[in-house]
């Protein structure tokens, strides 16, 4: 048997402690093998928590994103998945970059206009973090006259400065969802 030890720096380190012995009652000894070219490392000191070079608020700014999928898993449950984005960008290039599917049966070339605000293929519902997006522009107002207020065309939002963090729901597709749901926010357990 050995014992795997882990540091609080995620180093671990494996110890062989048990001789094994056989029916003749000689002590057989572990196995070393010989000692490879690497050299060893040694910690020379460590710095305390408080002098630490990392910090949370070093991280670069960015906006998370939780994109519900507009069909659910086999076992009833939706479909999320999870991104991070730099603010400023559009919500289209945002979602085709990490390879969220958002135009649906409209994804083939000639489908939908690219972009440009026209065909009205990229429609998104924003469950939350709307105050993360950009205003409803013209051609969402026209295109969306007849649809919820927070229905965006994803080609036409923005998602905020660059300097933006926060959270934003997004419901994929939502003229094609075959089942509803509710959004509730989990505050972190007190352990």
């Amino acid at each position: 048997m050995g014992t795997l030890q882990l540091n609080s720096y995620g180093l671990s380190s494996f110890s062989l402690t048990q001789n094994f012995t056989s029916k003749t009652h000689k002590t057989l000894k572990p196995f070393n093998p010989p000692s490879s070219s690497r050299p060893k490392i040694k910690a020379i000191g460590t710095i305390p928590e408080s002098q630490s070079q990392a910090t949370p608020a070093d991280e670069p700014p960015s906006v998370n994103f939780a994109f519900v999928n507009s069909v659910l898993l086999p076992d009833g449950t939706p479909d999320v998945h999870f991104r991070s984005a730099c603010g400023g960008q559009k919500l289209r290039d945002i979602m085709l970059d990490s390879n969220i599917d958002l135009y649906g049966p409209y994804a083939r070339p000639l489908l939908n206009c690219g972009g440009g605000g026209t065909c009205g293929t990229c429609i998104v519902e924003v469950i939350e973090g709307k105050e993360l997006l950009s205003p409803r522009t013209d051609k969402e107002k026209e295109k969306l006259k007849r649809n919820p207020k927070n229905w965006r065309l994803a080609c036409q939002t923005t998602v905020g400065k660059a300097d933006s963090r926060g959270l934003v729901v997004i419901q994929q597709l939502p003229e094609w969802k075959a089942h509803e749901w509710t959004y509730e926010k989990e505050l972190p357990s007190e352990t």
